[in-house]
């Protein structure tokens, strides 16, 4: 019987391929004839079992093997089932205990819940009493991880679409990239400007891979202080830091068999950076406050909209993580570079978006087209969809910030018509900067320009 050893990084297809064999198990009870019943039952099953005989056999087989789940006896010689069980919950261990008792009353069985078992079980018992209890333990363990990872894919969705849009030939090189790279175990960086939808080919990647099935999770570890990336990253123990009132687990443990997508990475601190390199080299991550570490089996994608190689020549990032990251890099194009998929972005957008916020589509006419395949796009992708969104909130494209006349009048042509729409447009902007008492960022907010539009026009007027 092998376990699943996660001691060397070559063993990651090997691990994909276990990820739906069933828990992997740890029997540890003193009478052989237990163990060697629940080894054959479980292993009937296609489940992987490793039975020892104390606990601190089953500690030491812990070190070097990945656990799901302990089917562990109360009453063992040294020390006892109990007590192991506290220390393992001490140190981290993430898995499930089924403790197994010949003598239990109810003290017993309140001391069993309060250092953490999943169930208490009776001898002599029947294998379906077993087998039912490490299905409930299964599947909660299942529902645990998905409903996190749904709760935070819910939470990121704002009417954007998963599918990679583009005809372009920067965008079609990337596809076909996508689909050569994603069946590979290999860490791949993602290179690319803010708002190109680097975070979009990381799904791509994901959904195109064995781990599909599995969780995707993602952090921007710019959003998260310096202080506590590490423990949203590897969790942490109750105590472990001032406000840790209790444990929690970390991305690691929720991305188990899937993928964890670590954008901005150029942002974690230089400290951190040397643990991950250890994670993705050891394949095993020690909790905030532990002592006992834990092996992962998880992919790891990066993305950056930096120069890393700038940052590891200027001393702000490891050198052997950047080339333990960048097996392969996938670059990004921005969207200046890609102007022939922008007019099917923006209708993509509009369709998707009107049907969030409940109001009908705007025409995109070809003048508009034209504007839209001129204008720079310094925000690249992120920037179109909130100009849609914008525009579809208040009916109208905001025409000035991509450089279009206002109601396809110049206000600047000299002309009658021209000088009274511009005295109107004055008045307007003006009356509402007042009621924002002279706070360009709300007023620019409520017109539904950009703040440098409103700049500008102020500085011609001579505000």
């Amino acid at each position: 019987m092998m376990p699943a050893d996660l001691t060397s990084a070559g063993e990651e297809p090997a691990l994909a391929e276990q990820a739906d064999a069933g828990p992997v198990t740890l029997v540890v009870d003193d009478e052989e004839g237990i163990r060697n019943f629940l080894s054959r039952s479980l292993e009937r099953r296609g489940w992987r079992v490793t039975a020892v005989g104390s606990a601190e056999e089953g500690a030491c087989h812990l070190e070097r093997h990945c656990v799901d789940l302990i089917i562990l006896d109360i009453a063992l010689p040294g020390r006892s089932g109990l007590e192991w069980l506290r220390d393992l919950h001490a140190a981290g261990f993430g898995g499930d205990v089924i403790l197994i008792t010949a003598f239990a009353d109810l003290d017993t069985a309140i001391e069993a819940l309060r250092a953490g078992a999943a169930d208490l079980i009776l001898k002599p018992f029947r294998i379906e009493q077993i087998v039912t209890a490490i299905g409930r333990c299964v599947e909660r363990t299942r529902l645990q991880r998905e409903n996190f990872v749904l709760r935070r894919q819910l939470a990121k969705r704002r009417g954007s679409s998963d599918e990679i849009v583009g005809r372009s030939p920067a965008i079609l090189r990337l596809q076909a990239l996508i689909e050569r790279v994603a069946p590979s175990p290999s860490t791949v960086l993602i290179e690319g400007e803010s708002g190109v939808g680097k975070e979009l080919v990381a799904r791509a990647l994901h959904t195109r891979s064995q781990r599909a099935e599995r969780p995707f999770v993602a952090l921007n570890c710019a959003a998260v202080s310096a202080d506590l990336v590490e423990a949203e990253l590897f969790g942490h123990l109750r105590g472990a830091f001032t406000g840790a009132k209790e444990a929690r687990k970390g991305l690691f443990y929720y991305a188990h068999g899937g993928t964890l997508f670590l954008d901005e990475i150029g942002e974690l601190p230089l400290a951190l950076q040397s643990k991950l390199l250890r994670v993705l080299e050891e394949r095993r991550i020690r909790p905030v406050g532990g002592e006992q570490e834990l092996p992962v089996d998880v992919r790891v994608v990066a993305a950056t909209n930096r120069d890393l190689k700038a940052e590891v020549a200027a001393g702000r990032f490891r050198q052997d993580l950047f080339y333990r990251l960048a097996v392969m890099t996938l670059r990004v194009p921005p969207l200046r570079e890609r102007s022939d998929d922008v007019v099917e972005l923006a209708r993509r957008f509009m369709g998707v978006l009107s049907l969030r916020l409940g109001v009908p589509p705007l025409d995109i006419d070809p003048a508009l087209e034209a504007a839209l395949v001129a204008h720079p796009w310094p925000g690249n992708v992120r920037e179109l969809r909130n100009l849609i969104e914008r525009a579809l909130l208040f009916g109208e494209f905001p025409l000035e910030d991509l450089g279009l006349p206002v109601c396809g009048i110049d206000a600047t042509d000299g002309t009658a018509d021209g000088r009274a729409l511009a005295e109107v447009e004055k008045r307007h902007i003006l009356a509402v900067l007042a009621e924002c008492g002279g706070n360009r960022a709300r007023a620019a907010l409520a017109l539904g320009v950009s703040r440098k539009t409103l700049d500008r026009k102020c500085a011609e007027w001579g505000v």
